[in-house]
């Protein structure tokens, strides 16, 4: 066998495979999700309900959950299990987004102009519902959660300031204590025109159980249901539906594109208004975090698939020799148009 027979062989075994049929929607399938880990997967459909699939093979493999030739797995409809069905939307099922950093928590979008956080219980390991989060007048297309990279320094700063004096349920403040263990915010996009950021509230910390036998609870416990607002509303640009919004888990702006075929791409910059007079504290990221904030139009294009409506948006790394640097990021939409494009934006 010569060199490019070998090569042509080795080319094949890099090809992607046909894996797993995963089966039991009812109706069209909206959207899906990978975790964190790809250990699970989110499917949401028409159908009103919200599928969590879990690979049981990607522990012990890949993050997709495909067993490859060499794993050992007798059949591929093995390699997923359904873990939890979740039908309390009332209409159909538009968008699925994973927590950054957490397998367990999910959010999803709705034709119910609602979307609902999922936890799975610490308990029992049952999946349910914590919050639903009202507001829009209209579907709610897209969700996505913030980031947590660019975040956690200033987090852990200020968690030793609220482990010291508790932290205040009331305090929605841009400095506040209750920003420091709120977690990553969301972001969703409406028929209504709006992008809303919502933030969870923080719980006041509970005393401490009494010393003492305890007799354990067979009731499942309300503690984890959670309490979100609406922290702001991004300035509004699009003139119809805005359909695809995603929030830059690195540099963390955020992007939305819609029925208008319009691309936004918004940035969260401290507010002309903030007060520049305080005293150096020697602190200068601490300082920096305290200015409030506002969110502002960075980049915007009209009609960036010419007359068509735009479906989808998201970031993703930029690759190609024209990078400026290695954390670049480029933009990425779909449209009515069949085509899909790749768009730079101005990092200044």
């Amino acid at each position: 066998m010569n060199g490019s027979e070998e090569a042509g062989e080795e080319d094949d075994e890099d090809d992607y495979h046909f894996a797993v049929v995963l089966e039991g929607h009812d109706s069209e399938i909206k959207s899906l999700c990978w975790s964190p880990s790809g250990t699970y997967l989110a499917t949401c459909s028409r159908d009103k309900s919200v599928w969590i699939w879990e690979s049981l093979a990607s522990s012990s493999n890949n993050t997709f959950g495909y067993a490859g030739p060499s794993s050992g797995a007798d059949d591929d409809e093995d390699n997923y299990e359904t873990v939890a069905v979740l039908q309390e939307h009332d209409g159909d099922v538009k968008c699925v987004a994973w927590h950054p950093d957490e397998e367990t928590c999910l959010a999803s979008a709705s034709y119910d102009e609602g979307v609902r956080v999922w936890r799975e219980d610490e308990a029992d390991g049952e999946w349910g519902c914590v919050a639903v989060l009202e507001g829009h007048g209209g579907t709610v297309w897209c969700v996505d959660w913030e980031g947590t990279q660019g975040t956690q320094q200033t987090t852990a700063a200020r968690q030793d300031r609220v482990d010291a004096a508790g932290a205040d349920e009331n305090d929605t403040s841009d400095d506040g204590q209750a920003q420091a263990i709120s977690g990553p915010r969301i972001v969703t996009c409406s028929d209504d025109k709006t992008i809303r950021i919502w933030r969870r509230k923080p719980k006041t910390p509970k005393p401490a159980p009494a010393a003492g036998p305890r007799i354990p609870s067979i009731i499942r416990s309300a503690g984890q249901e959670e309490e979100w607002y609406e922290e702001t509303r991004l300035p509004q640009r699009h003139e119809r539906a805005i359909y695809s919004v995603a929030w830059s888990k690195k540099m963390g702006r955020i992007v939305s594109a819609g029925s208008d075929g319009m691309i936004v791409v918004y940035e969260e910059k401290a507010s002309a208004e903030a007060d520049v007079t305080m005293q150096d504290s020697g602190d200068n990221e601490e300082r920096e975090s305290s200015k409030p904030k506002e969110w502002k139009v960075v980049f915007e294009v009209q009609a960036a698939h010419g007359v068509f409506e735009i479906n989808h948006i998201c970031w993703s790394k930029r690759w190609d020799r024209g990078k400026s640097s290695e954390d670049e990021e480029v933009v990425i939409s779909t449209g009515d148009d069949g085509e899909v494009k790749v768009w730079t934006v101005d990092n200044a």
